[in-house]
């Protein structure tokens, strides 16, 4: 038996099994990755769809992801490869790219305006052996490497993959700890945590989903836009009002299909209270 310690559960794991994320496993005593370099899904995407809107707008990125991840949030929408049971089955069935390989691809579309790469679509950081030694081979080409992210990671491992990763878009995805706790299955003060530190190391913009009846009042959007004002870079100096904001609208799916979308109104109502405080606001998934 071993601990990971990749996120807040420190999931003590037995010898051949894995942890809560699905991907993480004792062998031999000590723990390793079974999804590291297995890819479930690769595109070439628009920067602005990870979303990032303030990093090389207008380009594109090779998008990877495996599969796993150490969140169950109801409404997921890789539900597939990220926490239900038929992901698992990747592990088998998934193809496998070395790093090499990846930053080989990314390299070959340059031509068509990659800029790099992205570890996306699950959650990329409970496999962060590869999204490390990728990022690194994609920097040693000249490229730039984005992370999209839960945010759910000790700061070892973001200290761990820091100095390959160029930007990050980072969930946060409510304000109150019992939403994390209750219903998504996290851990409100790690991804904070987490947040707090990024935004020393790299550009970060960061994500709200707006679920009906869940985080969408305005004095939750003013609680959420305060203290990303309140960010500070390495040296004490506040820098979170120029820190963009994505406010997205859910949509009914997977386990959580007992409430209609989000208001389209409510989307843009939100977004003005976050400008109260913010500079860069971006509404998602609106017409």
């Amino acid at each position: 038996m071993a601990r990971c310690g990749v996120c807040f559960r420190h999931c003590e794991i037995k010898e051949g099994q894995t942890g809560f994320c699905g991907v993480r496993s004792c062998r031999d005593g000590i723990i390793v990755t079974v999804n590291y370099g297995k890819v479930t899904s690769m595109a070439l995407d628009p920067i602005e769809k990870k979303p990032l809107n303030r990093f090389h707008p207008g380009s594109w990125i090779l998008s990877i992801g495996s599969y796993g991840c150490n969140l169950r949030c109801p409404f997921c929408q890789n539900d597939e490869i990220s926490w239900s049971e038929r992901a698992y089955r990747f592990e088998k069935e998934a193809e496998e790219c070395t790093p090499e390989e990846i930053a080989e691809t990314a390299a070959f579309y340059r031509k068509r305006g990659n800029i790099g790469v992205a570890f996306t679509y699950n959650e990329p950081l409970i496999g962060y052996e590869f999204v490390r030694d990728t990022a690194k081979l994609v920097h040693d080409m000249g490229m730039l490497n984005v992370l999209v992210s839960n945010g759910t990671a000790e700061l070892s491992v973001l200290e761990e993959i820091s100095p390959y990763i160029d930007a990050m878009n980072i969930d946060l995805k409510g304000i109150r700890d019992s939403y994390y706790t209750d219903v998504l299955g996290g851990s409100l003060d790690m991804v904070k945590g987490f947040i707090e530190r990024a935004v020393q190391i790299c550009h970060v913009e960061l994500t709200t989903l707006i679920v009906p009846g869940e985080n969408d009042t305005e004095e939750e959007m003013r609680e959420i836009s305060s203290y990303i004002a309140g960010l500070k870079d390495e040296n004490g100096d506040m820098i979170g009002r120029d820190i963009p904001l994505h406010i997205s609208r859910f949509f009914p799916r997977f386990h959580m299909t007992d409430r209609s979308a989000t208001d389209v109104k409510l989307i843009y109502r939100l977004a003005e209270v976050a400008r109260e405080k913010l500079n860069y606001v971006y509404e998602g998934n609106v017409p």
